[in-house]
């Protein structure tokens, strides 16, 4: 049993507990370096806030900083977080639904109470379309825990959205990432889209969004996932296991994508260069097909094509996504949900993809 302590400077609704239940990775590994912890309440610092943690979203990224990965492209023998080398025991989760429970500014009374969808990410600049500079439960511990801190900047209060909690913590990651790469590939009504890896957390959103956006959407993913993803607004479904993704992608839009959202890359991407039309968008944001590709520069040229990176999303991308989640305008797909204490059950699911839609911890 958590025992409870004075309130620290910061402004409060009730006291605090001293320790709290969270897990952990001990280093780069292997499920086995996941453990559940009793550790301290953080204390939530001058411009920031203490948040209660009502669901906390599970991302491949989870997965990928766990084991090193981001390391490895460069030197096999390396092993770092996204952006860069990460100090250990490190609190995962990056997507967080909450309420805040206390802050920092002694004159900061206004956001007590209030639920919130967190922006994991901090800025390398105060422009609205500044890059992501550190990522929640990556280079700051994050929300596989009863509480967190975040700035109170990036805590945007959902009080009125008509989502759960559980669905408002799919959004962050996933939801951002596809947000991005739609507005990237500047994609709106009457566009037809291909969606790569659609039955994944960021081509599933991509998807719902497209749809929602009025898009004509084609989703590549295997057969067995196919209904699921027609369901999230899906036209038509191409299956990756057919051995013939490019000429059935083609033949469901004979005359061509205004915009490709890529996920997988890969050896599909050079030749899928033919399926844009004239003056069309290929915006790539994954590498699950592989990071090495060969491009024929002709295509690009010659049909102005653009080729375009997409990582995360903006300040700008994350506050339109806010107002999508307050209006309620897509309703991000729940494949299962998970307590704190199988965190490493999750991951596991997540690593066999297998599932439609996202992988949810509840504390």
């Amino acid at each position: 049993m958590s025992q409870t302590s004075p309130p620290p400077s910061g402004l409060l609704t009730q006291p605090l507990p001293r320790t709290m239940r969270a897990v952990v990775i001990t280093g780069h590994g292997g499920l086995d370096v996941i453990e559940e912890r009793e550790v301290p309440v953080p204390r939530p610092g001058p411009g920031e806030v203490l948040v209660r943690v009502h669901a906390a979203g599970c991302n491949n990224t989870d997965l990928w900083t766990r084991e090193g990965s981001y390391g490895a492209a460069e030197d096999p023998d390396v092993r770092t977080g996204w952006l860069g080398p990460l100090d250990f025991p490190r609190i995962q989760g990056a997507d967080v639904a909450g309420r805040v429970v206390a802050s920092g500014d002694g004159a900061a009374a206004g956001p007590i109470g209030t639920l919130v969808l967190v922006d994991p990410a901090e800025y390398d600049g105060p422009g609205p379309d500044a890059r992501p500079a550190d990522v929640l439960g990556s280079e700051r511990n994050g929300g596989f825990a009863e509480y967190v801190v975040v700035p109170s900047t990036r805590a945007h209060s959902v009080d009125d959205s008509p989502l759960t909690d559980v669905e408002l913590a799919a959004l962050p990651i996933a939801y951002g990432t596809a947000l991005g790469m739609l507005d990237r590939g500047a994609v709106s009504e009457g566009h037809t889209v291909l969606v790569t890896g659609a039955s994944g957390g960021v081509g599933l959103a991509a998807v719902q969004l497209a749809h929602s956006r009025g898009a004509r959407v084609v989703a590549v993913c295997s057969s067995d996932k196919g209904e699921a993803v027609r369901s999230a607004g899906a036209d038509a479904v191409v299956d990756r296991r057919g051995g013939q993704v490019l000429a059935d992608a083609a033949g469901a839009a004979p005359e061509g994508y205004d915009a490709v959202v890529d996920v997988i890359a890969g050896a599909v991407l050079g030749p899928g260069l033919s399926l844009l039309r004239t003056g069309g968008r290929w915006v790539v944001a994954g590498a699950l097909g592989g990071w090495a590709v060969d491009i024929d520069v002709r295509k690009l040229y010659l049909a102005n094509l653009s080729l375009v990176g997409s990582t995360m999303h903006t300040p700008r991308i994350f506050d339109h996504l806010v107002e999508i989640a307050r209006r309620g305008e897509v309703r991000p797909v729940v494949a299962a949900t998970f307590p704190l204490g199988k965190v490493r059950e999750a991951q596991a699911q997540l690593a066999q993809r297998r599932h439609v839609g996202k992988l949810i911890v509840v504390p």
